[in-house]
């Protein structure tokens, strides 16, 4: 898995087939709209109601009348971290084949890949499904007019419920698989990334990735099993943003998880060790510019450190030119175009990170700095007027945080996911603003230990 997987943020792929009809009625809704739901859920609570369905899921709704549109997010608890060994691509391929092919269900006539697509270009709808690191499952966004609503809403609930994955299309989606990994292999950046991740997670689901070998060595049976073990309704969150009631998101919920195959429990994680010895790894690599990354295993989502960590963070590296290790690495050195800080929680610790790229020569140089730069916040934390200039950044952009519906199902589906307050977005600025210079310099004490990280550069010196 790569470091990019570990941000858990709920983004389907989406293939987007609209026939002209939809488009006309996807453009009609949308123009004019989308400046009012920024405003709203800027200025106002948002309403995020939650309960249990029949059928176990968790079902988070929030009604957002301004679009007749619908976005669902169907999460399940059946991400990479379940790939058996030797089989790291397993989740993501059973979520990814979901719409090529279903068998007849609750009336729906069996489809193959193209019948599929055909269906939701009728109805305007867009879906895709997606497996990170933790989770896999669905994104839909539908229009609320019927019989779309309705036809979409029918459509999902047999791919999720009926999946065929047909011998011939998991034969093609692994080749594609397969040429995308070699493919990324050959850039510096993805090298490092999992390198990095393996020296961070050592016997831990979250440092492997998927090769060319181990999605080779998947099979159809492997795929069917994947998902009659991991999508079953009590490990499913299901998140609905739009313009439907609530007496229509209870039964659209039990509908699509009305069905599911009964599951089963969980496995135990290993738990991730928080403390790794400290390691440099250099990789030859052709590339004109050197990609170096350094990291640990920091902190899970809702960690109480949270919020002084995401200010102190913006600080550090997080927000772009206005960040130390900008000014320091590149404003008055000139060592990269580019460089910068994150933090990755998951459901267990996800890593801090720092990244850059620079010229081969200059690749020393600039890890020092980086180095000493990340020493000397973790000892002193951030000036006053650099605390109040990062909370003010974060607190002014906030309304982009959530001004769509895509976006504030997004939110609202890590809110369900990580199982944190339903006030959470009401309360998040002031929560940011909250935080003092001593809480920043506490929390990366505890979270982030320089002498105890992981290194990989790839293309520097040897």
């Amino acid at each position: 898995m790569s470091l990019s997987e570990m941000s858990e943020i709920s983004e389907m792929s989406e293939t987007t087939i609209l026939s002209p009809r939809a488009l006309r009625r996807l453009a009609g809704a949308a123009l004019g709209a989308l400046a009012l739901l920024a405003t709203q859920c800027a200025l106002a609570a948002i309403p995020i109601e939650h309960w249990t369905a029949s059928t176990g899921a968790q079902v988070f709704y929030v009604h957002s009348p301004s679009i007749p549109m619908l976005d669902i997010n169907v999460d399940f608890d059946a991400g990479s971290r379940y790939d058996p060994s030797g089989k790291a691509g397993l989740a993501t391929l059973a979520a990814a084949l979901l719409d090529k092919g279903a068998a007849a269900r609750n009336g729906q006539p069996a489809r193959d890949e193209a019948q599929i697509a055909d269906a939701f270009a009728d109805t305007g709808a867009v879906f895709g499904g997606a497996a990170g690191g933790d989770r896999g499952g669905i994104g839909m966004r539908t229009l609320t007019a019927q019989p779309e609503l309705d036809q979409s809403v029918a459509l999902a609930m047999q791919l999720i419920q009926a999946p065929t994955y047909p011998d011939a299309v998991v034969g093609r989606e692994k080749q594609r698989l397969i040429s995308a990994i070699r493919e990324a292999d050959a850039k510096p950046g993805v090298i490092a990334d999992k390198a990095l991740a393996k020296a961070m997670y050592p016997g831990h689901p979250y440092g492997v990735s998927a090769t060319p070998a181990s999605v080779e060595s998947i099979s159809r049976d492997d795929i069917v099993k994947f998902w009659r073990d991991n999508y079953g309704a009590s490990r499913a969150v299901i998140t609905l943003i739009g313009a439907i009631d609530r007496k229509q998101a209870e039964a659209i919920a039990e509908k699509l998880t009305n069905g599911l195959p009964p599951g089963s429990a969980a496995p135990t994680m290993p738990q991730v060790q928080m403390t790794i010895p400290a390691s440099e790894q250099r990789v030859p690599h052709p590339a004109q510019q050197a990609a170096v990354v350094t990291g640990q295993p920091s902190m899970a989502r809702g960690d109480p450190d949270y919020f002084a960590l995401l200010v102190g963070n913006y600080v550090l590296g997080g927000g772009g030119f206005s960040s130390r290790l900008t000014d320091e690495v590149r404003e008055k050195r000139g060592l990269t175009y580019g460089v910068d800080s994150y933090f990755a929680p998951s459901k267990q610790a996800g890593p801090f990170g720092i990244s850059l790229q620079t010229k081969k020569e200059q690749t020393n140089e600039a890890l020092a700095l980086v180095r000493q730069v990340l020493t000397r916040f973790v000892n002193e934390g951030p000036t006053e007027a650099e605390l109040k200039a990062a909370k003010d950044n974060l607190v002014n952009g906030f309304p982009l945080r959530i001004d769509s519906n895509r976006k504030l199902l997004t939110n609202v589906a890590n809110i369900g996911w990580y199982g944190l307050p339903l006030d959470y977005l009401d309360t998040w600025t002031g929560q940011v603003g909250k935080v003092t210079r001593q809480q920043v310099q506490a929390a990366f004490q505890r979270h982030v230990h320089p002498n105890a990280m992981a290194t990989v550069i790839v293309g520097g010196p040897e």
